[in-house]
This record gives C-alpha cells, structure tokens and sequence, in this order.
C-alpha cells in the first residue's frame, strides 16, 4: 500500500503516439498539430506532447503564451501556436522563444510589433532560431479568422484593416505572417463547408493585400477524420490524440483509437449495513438489503463531476456497479451488495472500455456533459503516472 497512490491516473503515452500516427497516416500531406492546452486535456502536457512528436506531430498547439513557454521550458523545440492572449498582451518572451502566435485584431498585431521592436533595442536579445544560430527577432503570425463561431478572430468587416496593418508590420521586418486558421462549429456539415469557404476568401483577400500564409488550417479532430477538404496545410489534433472520439455515432474503437487515460481510486473503508441504511449526503440512496459499502476516496475535488451520483459506473475487481448516494468533495460510496471487497482494492472509474472498464463517455453521459470535459477536469490531487 505505501507505494498506491489513493487517487491515480495512468496515461499510456504509446496510446498517445498510436492516436497520432492514425491520424496522420489518415491526412496524408496535411501536417498534426498536438493540440495540448490544458495540461494536455488534463493528462500531462509536457509528457503528451513528447509522445506525440514520437507518434509524429510536427506543431504543438495550445492556448496562451504560458502553456507554450512552459513546453520550451523543458526543452521542447517543435513549433508551437498559442491563439488566445490577454486584453493587454505582452509578447517579448513568446518571440523570443519563437512561439507562433495566433492573431485576430489590429490591437494584437501592435502588441507583436513592439515586442519585436523591443527586442532588437540595446540589451534586447534577439530569439534563438528553431535551429543553433542566432536570428533577427520577427515574429510568425497566423492570422485569426472569425468565420461564424463568434469567438476570437476577426470580422469579415475587420478583414481589410488587419490585413493592411500586417502587410505594413511585413514591410518593416517585424513580423511574417506564416499563418492564417479559424474554428468550426462542428454544427452540421453543411455549416462546415460554409466556413471553409468564408476563411478560403479572407486568405484570398489577405494575398491581395500582399501577404503570403502558407500555413491555413480549420480542422480540428471531427473534421480531419470526417471531412477531407477540411483538412489544408495542416489538421489541429485535439481528443482524438487522447483517443476519445468526437462523435456520438462512432466510439474510439471504430476510429481505431486506444484511450489513453485509466482513472482509478482505492477502497479506503468497507462496512456491511442493514437493509434501508441510508448513504451520503440527503440519503438519496437507500440500500435494498443488507449490503457492503465501499468508501473511495475521490469526489467533486477531483473533478468528479457530482452530477454522476447514483449513476456513474465503476469498476471494482472485475465487476461493475454504480456509484451509490452523493458524490462529495474528497469522497463517494459503491454499494457492492454481496461481493467480497477488501481495504486497498482498486476502484477504476474509466479508462479503455477495451479492458473490461467504463469509458470517459459512461462517465459524460451519466454527467449530461462531454468526454472533453471528463479527462479535462481531473484534478491535481490525482497523481499521474506515465506508461508505454
């Protein structure tokens, strides 16, 4: 026992690389960008993207400035994009470790320039080039399209300004817009198409103002697995890589995706009760008869939405119930009824359904939310453990 942890996920970083290779093999010329924002969907993103350039992304992505320093931080030298940025941005350190950022007004546009033209001032350092030499500080830009998701990104009414303030930024050498991206809805694939069309005529319109993105991307995992046409220069890899699928008509296996994250907890407590023994909070469980509970110790601190009380699976020694009463903040019940459970015994709440186990999904459904949200939300109380 003193070397298990009472609340552990494993990831399988071959998982990981397996989930990459699949879809590039799948997209053929297009480049992967690992999308790993959020401590990597919460599974680790230092670890998941080293996995993912084995399985052979060539970008990472995530979203801010700090996410990406932190993988340059460990020595990672991949290109990276981060899109979403404060109100007042500072950029001096995302060019000087030459990340790519994401752009989508003027106001950011300015920001990037002044961090480049500091930079290149007296005691300025000049960022290191992606190889050993040393190179004059401008900064890559990829443009940010709005084309119907109303989030970040500019209007088709800012297109125009953006695009002649970066030409002019070109002009003077501190920035090169290598880039230009939006975000599809994912609504129907009708409105997909719609957007592809809208961002193919602001890169249009961006070339007429001079300016030569070479790198246009949309997709993210549904559209690079479902849609060819939306998959471009290159394809924004993000659920798919931790082998969760996007889709409510095809599970991970059809897919050909291995899920790469196996949440467990550990049986802290055991003790047999009379029938119509009330459990948890607000005894919105009763047991039906004399019934042994197990006490685990994981709740809503850990990101285990509450939500999944008295429907959420688990999976204890090769059998699975349902978890039993109230979810609290550090800890839930499973009434196991008559199954012989000990002290130490493990409690896994999802991982491969290949196993034997739940799935992310089980979980999503008995939260009425999504696998994203699953894996994303597991806390920092949880050890991660890393396997191949």
């Amino acid at each position: 026992m003193t070397n298990t942890p009472l609340r552990l996920a494993t990831i399988d970083l071959a998982a990981i690389s397996h989930n990459v290779r699949t879809v590039d093999r799948l997209v053929g010329d297009s480049e992967v960008m690992a999308v790993v924002k959020a401590n990597g969907y919460g599974h680790g993103a230092v670890e998941v993207a080293r996995a993912a350039l084995e399985g052979g992304a060539t970008w990472l992505g995530v979203a801010d400035v700090d996410e990406a320093l932190e993988l340059r931080a460990t020595g990672i030298t991949a290109p990276i994009l981060a899109w979403l940025h404060a109100t007042e941005p500072d950029f001096t350190d995302a060019v000087r470790q030459s990340i790519d950022l994401g752009i989508s007004s003027r106001a950011q546009l300015d920001a990037v320039a002044r961090a480049t033209e500091g930079l290149r001032m007296p005691g300025g350092a000049a960022p290191e080039a992606r190889g050993d030499a040393q190179t004059p500080a401008t900064a890559r830009v990829h443009l940010k399209i709005d084309t119907g998701l109303g989030r970040n990104g500019a209007e088709s009414s800012d297109w125009a300004g953006l695009f002649e303030r970066a030409a002019e930024l070109e002009s003077q050498e501190l920035i090169t817009v290598v880039g230009m991206f939006s975000h599809l809805s994912n609504a129907n694939d009708e409105e997909d198409r719609a957007q592809l069309a809208m961002l193919e005529s602001a890169v249009a319109q961006a070339r007429d103002a001079g300016l030569a993105p070479t790198i246009i991307h949309l997709a993210s995992t549904a559209a690079a697995l479902r849609l060819p046409e939306m998959r471009l220069s290159l394809v924004r890899l993000g659920i798919g890589m931790y082998g969760l699928s996007p889709f409510d008509d095809e599970d991970s296996a059809a897919l050909g995706l291995r899920p790469a994250m196996r949440l467990e907890g550990r049986v802290i407590a055991v003790k047999r009760v009379e029938a119509d023994s009330g459990v948890s909070y607000g005894y919105t469980y009763r047991t039906e008869g004399a019934s042994t509970l197990a006490l685990v110790a994981l709740g809503y601190a850990d990101g285990i939405p509450r939500l999944g009380s008295n429907r959420a699976p688990v999976w204890i020694n090769g059998a699975t119930y349902t978890v039993s009463g109230r979810i609290a903040m550090d800890q839930f019940v499973v009434d196991v009824h008559d199954a012989q459970v000990e002290v130490g015994d493990s409690v896994v709440l999802f991982g491969d359904p290949a196993t034997g186990v739940p799935a992310a999904e089980h979980w999503a459904e008995s939260a009425e939310t999504i696998n994203y949200e699953i894996v994303t939300r597991v806390g920092g109380r949880i050890e991660r453990r890393y396997t191949r």
